[in-house]
């Protein structure tokens, strides 16, 4: 046997090897816990959702699918961690849709979101509700934008984090009614929302899941929501179609994503078990509570629509001429 032909043969021998090992790691999957990255806060909408699901997956795998929140820089300090990680399916990320918009308002990110991960599904889906504080004289959208207009620069609305869908739809009614106000960040949507109530900031675009439950409360009032259809649980609160702006029909929504270089029948595996959980009339009924929609569509599918969600909202980054350092 020649020095070139035992070369190949070895070469050979050691890729088998090495698709063998990854395909008994996917068969076993998982064999240990699995952390879960959520770049946001907890009592947030994302690690609402994402701990729902977590709790479900940890059940059923019979394995720890243990949260560890990450907040800081619009999420990208957590899916930054996971984007370097092993691509082994014991490092996953849950993630809002801004997940694909940081690109677009920053000059500088540390990952690619498109090419840096590989998408598992899309969780949920939920309306977005422009809320102000329960004592807030403020009692519809037009009282909003009049209170706006009659003290240009007054007024601030608050966001979960920059490039958060909360945030772009303020920044779009904004551009649309011609308001003079200030965005301010947080570091996640619950924080944000307790200055909301206690008036440090006047308006807010809020995900369902973290707010429902507050304006329920009474500690919160909605003025609209951007589905095209009034949300069931709040009857009396117009859409923004109805109030005469149709082109806020923006929602929020949360996805599953694994390192790039995950073995495929490993996010199969997930993709899977995860479509299950949504599909369990107790996870429905769960997420129906806070105005959340179950998705779960292949990963095919996620990885088309985390491309045709990036599109929409850099037009409407450049549109608003949204910059952020």
């Amino acid at each position: 046997m020649n020095k070139v032909r035992r070369q190949i043969l070895i070469a050979t021998a050691i890729l088998s090897s090495a698709k063998a090992s990854n395909l008994f790691a996917a068969v076993n999957y998982p064999i240990r816990p699995v952390k879960v990255i959520i770049p946001y806060p907890p009592g947030g909408p994302t690690d609402i959702v994402g701990r729902l699901v977590c709790m479900q997956m940890a059940e059923n795998f019979k394995q720890p699918f243990s949260v560890e929140n990450r907040p800081g820089a619009s999420g990208m300090i957590g899916a930054d961690l996971v984007a370097k990680s092993a691509p082994d399916g014991y490092t996953l990320l849950i993630n809002v849709s801004g997940q694909v918009i940081n690109p677009y308002l920053y000059a500088s990110v540390p990952h690619d979101p498109l090419k840096d991960f590989t998408p598992i599904t899309n969780l949920a889906s939920t309306p977005i509700q422009l809320v102000v504080s329960a004592n807030s004289r403020i009692k519809s959208i037009k009282e909003l934008v009049d209170a706006c207009r009659a003290d240009p620069g007054k007024y601030s609305f608050a966001s979960s984090s920059n490039g958060t869908p909360g945030h772009l739809t303020g920044e779009l009614f904004k551009s649309i009614a011609k308001l003079n106000v200030t965005h301010i960040p947080y570091k996640g949507s619950a924080p944000a929302l307790t200055d909301v109530i206690g008036g440090q900031v006047e308006f807010m675009f809020d995900s369902m899941p973290s707010s429902i439950g507050l304006v329920e409360a009474g500690r919160l009032r909605s003025l609209g929501v951007t589905s095209t259809k009034r949300v069931e649980s709040l009857p009396n609160v117009p859409t923004f179609i109805e109030s005469g702006y149709p082109e806020l029909t923006l929602s929020t929504w949360y996805g599953m994503w694994a390192p790039a270089g995950t073995p495929n029948a490993i996010v199969q595996t997930l993709n899977s078990e995860v479509s299950k959980i949504l599909l369990n009339p107790e996870t429905k009924a769960r997420l129906a509570k806070v105005q959340a929609l179950g998705v779960g569509d292949s990963s095919a599918n996620f990885t088309e629509f985390c491309k045709q969600e990036a599109a929409k909202y850099a037009a409407i980054i450049k549109s608003a001429n949204i910059s952020l350092q």
